[in-house]
């Protein structure tokens, strides 16, 4: 039997790692965290004011219709599939894979229309997409 009366210790609560999981925490829900922007706002993305535009030498200028019809440097496209956007795409790039592809929507055009377009672009490898917009005075003027 011990029948010592030593002096007994306190018990130190070491706080150095529950601070490096609080921060791990932290950080990880720093990173997943997505951060989402809604708004109630009606707006029209193709008008914009933009400096003069540049004059690109090997473009391919790709018009979307409002009801998702393709033109390739004024040539229409047959049908509105991927691959037969991305046919027409190789046929009009002349410069190979250093080509622009300036994507010229209608503000009514759907998303998906756009979309098709830069899917197709990406398959053939054509990697420089570019977006055609008007400015506000240049929509004034036509309306």
């Amino acid at each position: 039997m011990n029948f010592r009366q030593g002096s007994r210790d306190e018990p130190e609560i070491n706080l150095i790692p529950f601070i490096d999981v609080l921060l791990v925490v932290l950080i990880f829900l720093m990173l997943s965290t997505t951060y989402s922007k809604f708004t109630e706002l009606q707006i029209k993305l193709p008008l914009a004011d933009a400096e003069q535009q540049r004059d690109y030498p090997k473009e391919v200028i790709v018009a979307v219709s409002s009801d998702g019809r393709y033109v390739i440097n004024r040539v229409a496209v047959d049908g509105r599939s991927i691959d037969a956007v991305g046919e027409a795409l190789i046929k009009a790039s002349k410069a190979g894979k250093d080509s622009v592809v300036v994507i010229s929507a209608d503000a009514s055009a759907s998303h998906q229309s756009v979309i098709t377009v830069m899917e197709a672009a990406r398959r053939v490898g054509l990697t420089q997409i570019t977006f055609a917009t008007q400015s506000a005075a240049q929509s004034g003027a036509r309306r």
